[in-house]
């Protein structure tokens, strides 16, 4: 490689570092320049221009010198011949694991380009995980890559920055580097949006022209009042960002000259209690704005932030924001995360920020662990980077932050695995709502378990969390697997005897192995968790597990007619009863093997079921009832009767005294002599039925009485 010129380091930047730690950075900026020797940028300039900016914003963080070597060598292993071998065994393994945490996986073939971007994100956040330095790499990196998306084609440049708005962006905010996240925004809307961008931004200059002397008396009186209570205070104008404007514009359905509110201010005072007195100096000033008041003080964002936020209204009836923070809150809400670098004397003050940014990275490698695939990861994430959020307490006081519309499910979940799998219903400040309530902030929430409990798969179309809805996911996913298995099982029994053969219990190792083998699958739980779901027909299996003299002796006297499935109704997801029939115990039954779903069990003569066996008869098979089934099923009844008072009355009265309990009721419209009622009853098996409807039979008011099965 030839030598490169190491340009000089700004001592400003980069005059925190130790000398042993300059040397390095300019060892490692000879071996990134070298190894991008004759690449150039989209813009023109020599490619290592790009890592060393990268490496300039992160001294501005005051990153260490591991992570400022990372930042010079974070395309190497991408664009160029390097490895990682090279890179550890040149400036350590550390190095090595920065770099290829934050570098693409460009060596493996995927789908699609969603798929290879989704996977590409996994790994970098899993490496975020494990080290978030990594992250601070990537976002420094994606921050230069936005100031000068200019010389990018139009497509790239777009879809770079919808990616930057939907993750880069709210990761910075997760990780409370709001200066990184509001400029990555402003980056982001000006290139997907550049007319509105544009026009929004002139706009904003000439308000600020017409407001400037408003704007002006608004700051000297805050602070005569704040001199006159004694406070001191640094204070200075905050232009709301034009992505804010535009936001609140498309929310609120405003136009511009509507945004009254596009400046505001922010009062830095020296301690927590002086802050109070300062905002209470300020309502006495200006009338404060109903319900906008927040103290993220007492409880702080998810991110660390902490200040007080209040509106006003001012001179005019001109509404003016203003936010109220301590010098340390100051230097977190700029650096978030960063600040544990930037700040060392002050970590025992951001030991709260440091613990909450390792609980959500340790949610990430828990939603990795559950996740099927990496669009799942990249979906569960996107989840919990939504902004808003709500804060709820728990009965012992404990506060937790929730994101906008989050439920008492996503609640359980939040504070334990356990307690979401367990949980029935919930108490909201002491009253039983159901378990897909939205929370508002301040609820006091109480979540009531049972042990017997299991999730429910309607609980994934409302659950907001990314820890909710992937816990959710694996339980059903593991719950329908094992069910699918013994299933498949059973079935394979079945084949096996039609076949003639053995039963499972009897086949050898080395005959399942070879079996597995010739499916393509990993396992035998695999094969019979596919026989369950309907993927694979089991006497594909049973003829692949037949031994050679058994193959040739069923082809010469044929296979004869086997055993029906034996059902119990208890089996979970892999056995489903058909909704258009209701099946129950009693019944003559049939079941249809369907992809993905297992056995799907309808009453023989259902019509749905007759159509289905004359277009695939190969999928369908013999199916009885288990004669000690213990639960109960739902069978449909239509009930006519006459129109009068009390009579629903008196046939759910009826019900009730033969044991059975209504799932629900339907009436329709037309009432005049006689009314038409569908009941969903629960019941254990034909008898049963047949108990219930003598008795509803009894009544006078009962004018005809069918049992429903289509």
């Amino acid at each position: 490689m030839a030598a490169v010129p190491v340009p000089i380091l700004d001592e400003a930047r980069f005059g925190y570092l130790k000398p042993t730690d300059v040397a390095r950075l300019e060892e490692a900026y000879r071996f990134s320049g070298a190894a991008h020797a004759g690449q150039t940028r989209q813009s023109g300039e020599p490619y290592i221009s790009h890592p060393l900016a990268v490496a300039e914003i992160l001294a501005g963080w005051h990153l260490d010198g591991q992570a400022l070597v990372a930042a010079l060598l974070h395309d190497v292993m991408e664009d160029t011949s390097v490895t990682k071998a090279e890179i550890s065994d040149t400036f350590g393994e550390p190095v090595a694991d920065l770099v290829d945490g934050v570098s693409k996986l460009d060596k493996i073939e995927f789908q699609s380009a969603e798929d290879a971007q989704a996977e590409n994100f996994r790994k970098m956040l899993l490496a975020m995980a494990r080290d978030v330095r990594v992250i601070l790499i990537k976002l420094a990196d994606r921050l230069h890559n936005m100031r000068t998306l200019a010389a990018v084609a139009p497509a790239k440049r777009r879809r770079v920055a919808l990616e930057t708005m939907e993750i880069y962006a709210p990761i910075a905010n997760r990780l409370g580097l709001n200066e990184l996240f509001h400029e990555l925004q402003e980056l982001a809307f000006s290139h997907t949006h550049p007319m509105r961008y544009r026009v929004l931004s002139k706009a904003t200059r000439s308000a600020r022209g017409n407001r400037r002397e408003v704007v002006g008396k608004i700051e000297v009186a805050i602070k005569a009042k704040l001199a006159e209570a004694g406070i001191a205070a640094a204070i200075t104008g905050r232009e709301k960002h034009i992505y804010s404007i535009y936001r609140k514009m498309i929310e609120k359905h405003l136009s511009f000259s509507e945004v009254h509110d596009i400046y505001g201010f922010r009062v830095v005072v020296k301690d927590v209690p002086t802050c109070y007195l300062a905002l209470g100096a300020l309502h006495g000033l200006y009338k404060p704005v109903p319900g906008k008041f927040k103290d993220y003080i007492a409880i702080p964002k998810a991110n660390g932030y902490q200040s007080l936020h209040t509106a006003l209204i001012g001179p005019y009836g001109v509404p003016v924001e203003i936010q109220l923070r301590t010098e340390e809150m100051h230097r977190l809400a700029e650096a978030g995360v960063a600040s544990h670098w930037m700040y060392k004397s002050d970590a025992d003050s951001l030991s709260e920020l440091q613990k909450k940014t390792h609980q959500w990275l340790q949610s990430l490698l828990e939603i990795q662990s559950q996740s099927g695939d990496s669009q799942e990861f990249l979906e569960h994430v996107k989840v919990d980077l939504f902004p808003d959020e709500v804060y709820v307490f728990t009965p012992k006081g404990r506060i937790l932050s929730l994101p906008r519309g989050a439920t008492a499910v996503d609640l359980a979940y939040a504070v334990h695995t356990d307690i979401g799998n367990k949980c029935v219903a919930a108490k909201v400040n002491g009253e039983l709502v159901p378990l897909r309530t939205e929370l508002r902030n301040g609820d006091r929430i109480e979540i009531i378990t049972t042990g017997y409990a299991k999730p429910n798969p309607a609980w994934l179309q409302y659950v907001r969390t990314g820890k909710a809805r992937s816990n959710i996911r694996h339980f059903l996913k593991t719950m329908q697997y094992d069910e699918s298995a013994a299933l498949g099982e059973r079935l394979l029994e079945q084949a096996l005897k039609a076949a003639g053969q053995h039963s499972i219990a009897e086949i050898d190792d080395a005959t399942w192995e070879r079996a597995v083998r010739d499916c393509g699958a990993h396992s035998k739980q695999e094969v019979l968790a596919d026989i369950g779901l309907g993927r694979r027909l089991p006497a594909v299996v049973a003829r692949r597990l037949q031994r050679k003299s058994e193959r040739e002796e069923a082809a010469k006297s044929g296979y004869p007619k086997g055993a029906s499935v034996v059902i119990h109704g208890t089996e979970g997801m892999a056995v489903q009863l058909a909704t258009c029939c209701r099946p129950i115990p009693g019944d003559d039954v049939v079941g249809s093997m369907k992809k993905g779903q297992g056995l799907v069990v309808h009453i023989a003569e259902c019509r749905q079921a007759a159509r289905s066996r004359r277009v695939e008869p190969e999928q369908w098979l013999d199916v009885e009832w288990d004669r000690k089934t213990t639960r109960l099923f739902h069978s449909a009844l239509r009930v006519t009767v006459a129109n009068q008072r009390g009579v629903l009355a008196k046939v759910a009265s009826e019900i009730a005294l033969a044991g059975s309990n209504i799932d629900s009721i339907n009436m329709e419209e037309d009432r005049a002599l006689f009314t038409p009622m569908l009941f969903v009853l629960e019941v254990a098996n034909r008898q049963h039925l047949a108990r219930v409807m003598r008795a509803l039979k009894r009544l006078p008011e009962v004018e005809k009485l069918v049992r429903v099965r289509e």
